[in-house]
């Protein structure tokens, strides 16, 4: 299985080294993607079983984890960061890429809420 490009139903966005993306540290905009190397935990698909899943900068990960998984022990949660919105390269690609007709096709009212939310 290749990690270009993949989806992860917990946040709803699309994964993987082929998806340009930024931060998802509320302080942060450094320019990332969306691979193994950048999410929390540990390069585990998902977060794996320590990790929140969403997407840091090295700057922001420390140990493989993001400062909040990092403070979660068995007897304490620590609520995940927000999920920050895909960066408009990734829409216009997903939007206007030959490579990505069929998905257009298959998913018109994904196709429309974006194209909406762009207004």
């Amino acid at each position: 299985m290749g990690w270009s490009i993949g989806y992860d139903s917990n946040w709803k966005r699309d994964i993987g080294y082929g998806v340009p993306a930024v931060c998802d540290h509320p302080d942060c905009n450094h320019d990332i993607d969306r691979g193994l190397a950048y999410v929390c935990a540990n390069q585990e698909p998902y977060g794996g079983d320590d990790g929140c899943g969403l997407y840091f900068c090295h700057e922001h990960l420390s140990g493989g984890k993001c400062e909040r998984c990092a403070l979660i022990t068995d007897d304490k949660y620590v609520k995940s960061f927000e999920a920050k919105p895909d960066v408009q390269k990734w829409i216009d690609w997903k939007l206007n890429h030959p490579s990505w007709q069929q998905w257009r096709e298959e998913n018109p009212d994904e196709v429309k809420r974006i194209k909406e939310s762009q207004k």
